[in-house]
């Protein structure tokens, strides 16, 4: 139990780099019911440990809501479901078995826990956040974690839409506790929020002044920007650049122009990394997903300010 409150967390054996400890799943009790929110990986001791944090509380599992479509997230809500016989909500684009759409305004209820649900696109299309008013609690799924920062990685990551997120939570959620995805509780959210969103605008402001001294590509303002990063994240850091340069270009602050070469091995190593190489093949999956792996970034473009 998290501060004798109705939340408990469950811990899930996913430890990587992209996921911490591992991916929190929280069991919120109300009365002899219960939700379950991201049972995350489809692990039998994982799903089983789930059932059991319920049951010490003397609650039966009625719903399963489901943050985003991310492996480290849903793909334990099938089999919960089918030894629970709770119903799995979640986002109309979520690729996962769901039984319930739910969008924004909404509610997911099971005994007297209701949790309002918060659309929150940005890190995947597909996110949802859930609120419970009653604690002033926000469930953030990887909006935001206990510690660090989040990717934010195109196809699926949008950094417009997520810094809007970021604000909208800010301003509106409850505003006491923040349970995320991945790491410990947040005591003061507000505070967490300003530090996010001042993180994003300075990251911006980073680029904005490699793009200022000249054309760049993302391999060189990376190697600038993220020099005191270890190497190994910056396939990582290459994405955001990405999210970024993508948002200034629909803004018209950007352009690009395509290089007539193909990347040097060292860029394509960063642009399209092999993570068979870097990581176990259960991370090399979450790894994909977070990073947006599967869009290829096979040519090298040049970017400059308009």
């Amino acid at each position: 139990m998290v501060n004798g409150s109705r939340v408990e967390r469950v811990l899930a054996p996913n430890a990587s780099p992209m996921t911490l400890e591992g991916t929190n799943t929280y069991v919120v009790t109300g009365g002899r019911e219960a939700i379950v929110i991201d049972p995350g990986p489809a692990d039998a001791a994982h799903i089983a440990a789930i059932v059991a944090a319920a049951a010490r509380r003397g609650a039966s599992i009625a719903a399963i809501a489901v943050t985003h479509s991310h492996p480290d997230h849903a793909p334990g809500a099938a089999p919960l479901a089918a030894r629970t016989g709770a119903p799995v909500y979640g986002h109309a684009e979520g690729r996962f078995h769901r039984d319930h759409t739910v969008a924004d305004g909404e509610r997911v209820v099971a005994g007297d826990a209701v949790l309002d649900v918060f659309e929150a696109p940005g890190h995947a299309s597909d996110h949802l956040v859930f609120g419970l008013p009653e604690e002033g609690a926000l469930f953030t799924g990887d909006v935001v974690v206990g510690r660090g920062t989040v990717v934010i990685a195109p196809p699926s990551g949008d950094m417009r839409a997520y810094q809007n997120t970021l604000r909208r939570l800010r301003d509106e959620g409850p505003a006491r506790t923040i349970y995320g995805g991945h790491g410990d509780p947040v005591a003061d959210p507000r505070a967490k929020f300003d530090e996010y969103i001042a993180h994003r605008a300075a990251r911006e402001g980073e680029i904005l002044a490699q793009l200022r001294a000249g054309e760049r590509t993302i391999p060189e303002m990376v190697e600038a920007i993220y020099r005191a990063v270890p190497a190994m994240l910056w396939p990582a850091a290459a994405r955001q650049v990405l999210a970024y340069l993508i948002a200034l270009q629909r803004e018209g602050r950007v352009r690009e122009r395509r290089l007539e070469r193909a990347p040097t091995a060292a860029e394509s190593a960063l642009l399209n990394p092999d993570l068979s190489r870097i990581v176990d093949p259960e991370s090399a999956a979450v790894a994909r997903a977070e990073l947006g792996i599967g869009l290829e970034l096979d040519a090298i473009e040049a970017y400059s300010l308009v």
